[in-house]
Formats: C-alpha cells, structure tokens, sequence
C-alpha cells in the first residue's frame, strides 16, 4: 500500500498505518489519526510522542466531559480511542528505560482503557492471572450476560503491542461472533515489562499454561473448545505454546513465525552456524560494529534493536541479537503440535518475509496457510490496515475448526 504519510520513513508510516486499521473497531478516528500526523516530524521520536500525546489527553478530556455529562456511548468510544493513542505515544520511547513518559503514557492507556470496558455489556472484565510468584494483567470478555458455556479465544500481542491492543486486533470481533475471550500481557509485553521488569521469555508454554488454567476457573469457558491467537511474534510464541499444553483446540499464528534466528542473523556476513557463535561470543568488536551501522543507517533497525534490548532485559544490540536465537521451532516443536493450526501470512511483510512459509512447511498436523494481498489491501505485517477482512477469514476458520461449530 502507497504510503499516505511519511513516504520517507517506513517505521513511522507503518504504525500510522497501524493507528488507522484500528478505525475498524473503534480505536481511532480517521481525521484525528491524518491531523496528528501531519504534526509529526518525520524520523523524530519526541515530536511523534508529543503529537500523540496531545491528541491522546484532547480525546480523553472530550470523553471524561461526555461521560460527566450522561452520555456513556460517546464516552466509552472517546476511551478507547485515546487508550490506543497514548498506545502509539510512547511507541518509539524505549531505547531509554527511565524516559518518564513511558509510564505516564503507558498507564493512560490502560486507565482509558479500563474506563471504556466498563461501559460495555457485557463489561469487558479486568483480570489478574496467577502467574509464578506474581499476576498477568488481562481482560475477560463474554459474549454476552447469559452465563452460557462458550468456546474461548485466547489472545496476545507480540513484540511491542498491548493487552489493551487486542480489543482492535481481534477480541473485539470475535466477541461479534459469540466468542468469550482473555487477552493478557505475558513477560516482555507493555503490562509486566513497565511495571513488573518482566522479560521475555521463548519457553512460552510456561506462560500460556496458567493463563488456560485461569480460564478453566471461569464457568463460561468451554474446557474443550479453548483456542489461542497470536498476533506478530506470537505467531511463533502461540503455536510454540500449543505444542506442550494439548488442552488448546486450535492456534492462529498472525502471522506465522517459524526462527527468529533467522530475523538476527541475516545481516551478519557469516553463515549461520558461524553467525551464532559470534552473537554468543562474550566479546565481539566486528559484529557489535556491523550492528552499530545497521543501527545508523536504518531507523527501523535502530528502533527494533533498543526496543529489543527493552523486552528481552539484555545491554547490547549483540545481546538482543543473540536472545532472538532462543526463539525457533526449528528444533522439532513445530512438528508437536497436533492441533488444528491457520498460518497466516502477508505478501509484503517488512518484519517476518518468509517466516509463515517455513511454519506452514513444518507443521505435521492439521494445517491451513491464509494469505493476505495487496490486491486485498491487507499485504502489510499482521494485515494491518484490513482488520474486518482479516478477522472475517481468520475467524471464519475458527467457526469452521471448532466443533460443534458457534
């Protein structure tokens, strides 16, 4: 798709992009998302959180105002706009751990996001999953107030997306479809990574398992109809989980990932055996070199590496490097899972090219390969841009995979 702003900075074009798929279900406007834009500077970290902010606390104070004055439809949708903006406000900040604006932003989001979920019906429920010695922040979501066992979508971001996200990138339509769903923050993402320290962790199983246990508590969960839905590198992260916990029904990789190894090592020029051995190496002057060129020549490179180094609680551009390598299932986990699984894939993903392909190719069990187009306008990472299309397909084969069908 032709870029309608930033034309020279695909990072910031991309999560404008990001911004405005999620009209679809409410998390933006299209005129607030162009005139926030055009205030951006383009390839400027602080002036694309100051512009985000700005239009983040305007919409908030328009739906603290509505909601004052009795009018609660127009409130929860002014939240939950401004929940995704403060979302993209503090998006770019993470190469500095401390930056204040950070939590500021990051605790808007949620605080706007808890604001609109409590004008839904049914109310989309807060939640805190026992994990470890601590709790997953997430939401529950029934399809509706009648108590009814209902199949369950279990749902999570990826590298750098929310909780709060997933209300746009799916809950939301598939509660359409009769669905109950629990989003949740593992280690790594926006809800344990602020507040808690947590990081990311590639045995993700450990992570998933207690999220169903949860869900098994909850008298509307269907105990034989629980499905999982990873969105961007969860679509490794997902499929990774369902291979060791047998109780999930089916996977959705959105899309699928199969090595992150292959995502670390590309830009090094060794072959991948000796690519490794070096980004494990304690120390390596020529390959921090080549990394710190990649940094400053490419933006979407220097913003993957800081953020990276932010999640996965390492110190180095190196360090991240080597942490993606623990991510695969190229080492026979692909070929455990035994539940249905849709791999889901976009003709010009600027993130994982290639990496559904390889999935698809490894999986032993039931499996279906999605692909979405530019023809369709959903080419981009994650189909962003074409959320209706994209969760009508993916959702549709949920329909049809789950038995007895909802």
């Amino acid at each position: 798709m032709k870029p309608l702003f930033f034309a020279e900075d695909p990072q910031f074009w991309f999560e404008t992009l990001r911004a405005f798929g999620h009209i679809a279900y409410g998390g933006a406007d299209f005129g607030e998302v162009a005139v926030t834009s055009e205030r951006i500077i383009p390839g400027d970290y602080d002036s694309w959180h100051d512009q985000w902010l700005i239009t983040a606390d305007r919409v908030a104070a328009q739906a603290h105002s509505a909601l004052d004055a009795g009018h609660a439809i127009s409130a929860r949708d002014g939240f939950l706009r401004a929940s995704n903006y403060y979302r993209a406000a503090e998006f770019f900040l993470h190469g500095n751990a401390a930056d204040p604006r950070i939590l500021h932003a990051y605790d808007l989001q949620v605080d706007c996001f808890h604001r609109a979920a409590a004008l839904f019906t049914p109310v989309i429920e807060p939640v805190r999953i026992p994990y470890e010695d601590t709790t997953l922040p997430g939401y529950f979501y029934r399809a509706d107030t009648s108590g009814a066992v209902r199949p369950t979508l279990v749902m999570f971001n990826g590298f750098d997306g929310s909780a709060e996200e997933m209300h746009f990138s799916g809950a939301a339509a598939a509660v359409e479809r009769g669905y109950n769903v629990l989003t949740f923050d593992g280690p790594g993402q926006p809800g344990t990574r602020h507040h808690q320290g947590l990081t990311f962790r590639p045995d993700w199983e450990h992570v998933v398992t207690p999220v169903v246990d949860y869900a098994l508590t909850r008298s509307e969960v269907d105990p034989a109809q629980i499905a999982l839905l990873g969105l961007s590198m969860s679509g490794l992260l997902a499929p990774r989980a369902a291979a060791f916990d047998k109780r999930i029904a089916a996977v959705i990789a959105l899309d699928g990932v199969y090595d992150l190894g292959d995502i670390s090592t590309a830009s090094l020029p060794f072959d991948r055996a000796e690519a490794e051995r070096r980004l494990r190496a304690e120390h390596d002057p020529e390959v921090d070199e080549i990394m710190e060129k990649n940094m400053a020549a490419y933006p979407m490179v220097r913003w993957a590496i800081s953020h990276g180094m932010y999640v996965m609680g390492v110190d180095s551009p190196r360090a991240f490097a080597a942490s993606y390598l623990d991510y695969t299932l190229a080492d026979g986990t692909a070929e455990l899972i035994t539940c249905p699984v849709l791999v889901c894939a976009a003709e010009d993903d600027g993130f994982f090219a290639g990496q559904p392909e390889k999935l698809y190719q490894n999986l032993t069990g039931p499996k279906t390969y999605l692909e979405f187009t530019a023809e369709d306008g959903a080419d981009a990472h994650c189909q962003t841009g074409a959320q209706r299309l994209a969760y009508a397909r993916i959702l549709d084969w949920l329909d049809e995979t789950l038995s007895p069908a909802v």
